[in-house]
């Protein structure tokens, strides 16, 4: 009994051990690959909800990595043939009906996109949380019935970022990023964003529906909803290009 005693002691302490192991960093790490590895290509539906309008965008994705981008508008067809290409630390944007490239600078990240309620820094994802903040864990939480690691992220010194401060609720299971609250550079909220609607592409577990909410606009949201998601099929290196963001893709 003494060595069955202990050997389910030891197995227990091995568990509990490895789970504290996790530090915040690798959370976010795990969270980052679930959405990052390799190549992906998304079809996508964006709803921007307003107190006397709607408006509803198609899109198209494609994604090397953190260092390659391309978002293709589809519908409406006043607005297809819009298109931005993230190329390193360098976006563009290709307005068809003045045939004109625009560079973004970097002032333009915390504008909206496309007159929805997320930014360019965050459609394109010109930061990092692997790389441009500081990870800590704050607590446990539940969200939407999950269990979860609740972070805080503090931009690094010199970080090219939006947000003063993030807090992030990450499943235990299956690393999801379900909720974020984004702070401005005094700590005063200013968006939430939530996942769900749980779903598999392919071999991976992730929400299928984001949607952000305005911290002092109850009556804005903008919904996107991934109607296709594929990883780790080869994209041609001719996508990322200028000349190819100009085409009907």
């Amino acid at each position: 009994m003494r060595i069955l005693t202990f050997v389910i002691l030891s197995f227990i302490c091995c568990i509990t051990g490895s789970t504290q192991s996790l530090s915040a960093t690798d959370i976010i790490q795990k969270s980052e690959e679930k959405l990052r590895a390799g190549t992906s290509f998304a079809s996508m539906k964006m709803t921007i909800i307003r107190p006397k309008w709607n408006r509803t965008l198609e899109l198209k994705c494609w994604a090397d990595g953190l260092e390659q981008t391309l978002i293709y508008i589809e519908a409406p067809t006043r607005d297809r043939g819009i298109s931005y290409l993230k190329l390193d630390d360098e976006i563009w944007n290709w307005q068809p009906k003045i045939e004109r490239t625009i560079k973004l600078p970097p002032s333009m990240m915390s504008q909206s996109w496309m007159g929805s309620d997320f930014t360019n820094d965050d459609l394109v994802k010109h930061s990092s949380l692997m790389l441009d903040y500081r990870h800590e864990i704050i607590g446990e939480d539940s969200f939407d019935n999950f269990d979860c690691y609740k972070l805080r992220l503090k931009p690094k010194e010199n970080a090219a970022v939006v947000w003063g401060e993030l807090i992030i609720w990450i499943s235990k299971k299956d690393f999801m990023q379900l909720k974020t609250e984004f702070y401005d550079e005094d700590l005063m909220l200013i968006n939430t964003l939530t996942a769900s609607k749980i779903r598999k592409f392919g071999n991976r577990t992730l929400p299928s529906v984001l949607k952000i909410i305005p911290e002092n606009k109850a009556d804005n949201s903008t919904t996107i909803e991934y109607l296709h998601w594929e990883f780790d099929k080869p994209i041609p290196a001719a996508y990322f290009t200028i000349q190819n963001m100009k085409k009907q893709l």
